[in-house]
């Protein structure tokens, strides 16, 4: 069988060639990127289409328009941008690249909670502003206090909270538990554990006692880190609590509108948002030579092994 394999967004990683054996053949497309009025010309022939952020919607998946399609391979941990639903009704297989990033995020993690906890982003600013805070005042250490007046806590002093116990919150664990800090898992929101429960994860804490996503009920101490989803934090809300003080901190790698192109697609690019201990990274957390490594071995055992029969990391 004849599979032509388009790649609709090659500006991530690196797609791998792949090997196919007979009586099986292929010709592969990459595409750099691929606009929303490219998409359906590029993929109307397709038996497999390779993507990573490009969303797949119901009219795209329809028999009108990607007639052969036979797999979606995503080149990601995450598949929210294919609409299951509809790929499950025409058979259309999906795949992912489970776990990919996942010491690569965790670091990430680990490193924008250091930036809110020690404010980095602000001192950057003051170091550098003239005429010069620093010079006039002879320190600044000042402005490193949260909201109650207390100075950065170490991380012999710090409770790290994680929600999603999946591999991504295992390896934020083990970074925090090295550090020194004390970990919380949140059991599942609306599942409080139970006696079953805790004794098969004995290390899982109720959620509302971890944070229960609400910020009000945060301490004025905490911090807020999202390497998740953008959906995951309410953006409104996060700039209120940070705004009048409700935790000390913020820092996310993920919006709910992506990607950001300024206030007009996230309060937290806006001019209220400045001035606050506030960090923000264009959805970056996942890039790394690991990363990428691992993304290209996943994806390339991925599609080989649908065509030779031998499904991978198969969602549907």
């Amino acid at each position: 069988m004849h599979h032509e394999i388009v790649a609709i967004e090659g500006l991530h990683s690196p797609i791998p060639t792949f090997d196919v054996s007979e009586p099986h053949t292929s010709n592969q497309t990459i595409h750099h990127n691929t606009s929303p009025s490219e998409l359906h010309t590029r993929i109307k022939d397709a038996t497999i289409i390779i993507t990573t952020t490009i969303k797949l919607d119901a009219t795209t998946l329809s028999v009108a328009l990607t007639p052969k399609l036979q797999l979606i391979a995503v080149m990601a941990s995450g598949t929210d941008c294919v609409d299951f639903e509809a790929a499950k009704k025409r058979g259309i297989a999906i795949c992912n690249c489970p776990h990919a990033p996942t010491d690569v995020v965790s670091e990430h993690a680990i490193g924008l909670y250091f930036a809110a906890r020690r404010k980095t982003v602000l001192m950057h600013g003051m170091t550098i502003a003239e005429p010069s805070k620093w010079k006039a005042r002879g320190s600044l250490a000042s402005y490193l206090r949260d909201p109650t007046g207390y100075a950065p806590m170490s991380c012999q002093d710090e409770t790290c909270g994680i929600i999603g116990y999946g591999a991504l919150g295992k390896g934020i664990e083990q970074i925090a538990k090295a550090l020194g800090m004390k970990v919380l898992i949140a059991a599942r929101k609306n599942a409080e554990p139970s006696a079953a429960t805790k004794d098969t994860f004995p290390q899982r804490t109720a959620f509302t006692e971890v944070l229960r996503r609400k910020i009000k009920l945060m301490s004025p101490h905490a911090v807020l880190i999202n390497v998740s989803r953008g959906l995951i934090v309410n953006e409104n809300a996060l700039l209120t609590a940070l705004k009048e003080g409700q935790i000390a901190g913020a820092a996310t790698d993920v919006f709910d509108v992506e990607p950001v192109g300024g206030a007009k697609d996230s309060v937290l690019l806006g001019s209220e948002a400045r001035d606050l201990n506030l960090t923000l990274t264009p959805h970056v957390a996942w890039f790394g030579e690991r990363t990428k490594d691992n993304l290209r071995r996943i994806l390339k055992g991925n599609v080989e092994g649908f065509i030779n029969g031998n499904r991978q990391h198969s969602l549907t």
